[in-house]
């Protein structure tokens, strides 16, 4: 397991009791880590000087939209976190009926994405709580957003990071699939 750990580090490492012991808890969690234990696993990252990708979102019903969202945001750094809505905070967003996936479902096959380093949760409507304690560089979200729409430009300018509006593939929406299924259509 401590091979696990450093294999997946840049140059040569040393893997640490922590990181060690965050890695060993999140697959006890299908990959899903608790603050402390992902905040313990970023500062090393930092230390060696490794730039830090933000993204949050539902992945509820994961689509090739979701998947080609997540590639982009990792190519701008070098640790890609994602954070999960928790059930009761996609179901205030989104309506009574979702999530369609329980948390862990969705954070097991969102941490199973190649491009993906590191999953956790929030149970707020925002990650703002989130971004000031991680200090992301990059805080990304897809093109249906605009900066200006997001809570979070502000905390994570304050920080000195940036916040990346990326690519949005039209018709590829969990909303648009839902809709589609509903109506019996492919």
């Amino acid at each position: 397991m401590r091979g696990d750990v450093v294999v997946g580090q840049d140059g040569t490492a040393v893997c640490s009791a922590g990181a060690l012991t965050a890695r060993l808890a999140a697959r006890d969690r299908g990959g899903l880590l608790g603050h402390r234990d992902l905040l313990a696993i970023v500062a090393e990252h930092r230390r060696r000087g490794s730039r830090i990708v933000f993204t949050n979102g539902c992945f509820d019903v994961l689509h090739r939209g979701h998947v080609a969202y997540l590639r982009q945001a990792r190519a701008l750094g070098d640790v890609l976190v994602v954070a999960l809505n928790d059930d009761d905070s996609v179901a205030r967003l989104k309506g009574p009926e979702r999530p369609v996936n329980p948390l862990e479902d969705r954070a097991g096959v969102v941490g199973a994405i190649d491009c993906v380093d590191l999953v956790t949760s929030f149970s707020e409507d925002t990650p703002a709580e989130l971004i000031e304690a991680l200090h992301p560089d990059v805080y990304t979200k897809g093109g249906d957003y605009t900066p200006q729409m997001l809570a979070e430009t502000p905390i994570v300018e304050r920080l000195g990071g940036e916040v990346r509006v990326l690519d949005y593939l039209s018709d590829h929406s969990t909303t648009a699939i839902m809709g589609r299924i509903k109506a019996g259509r492919r």
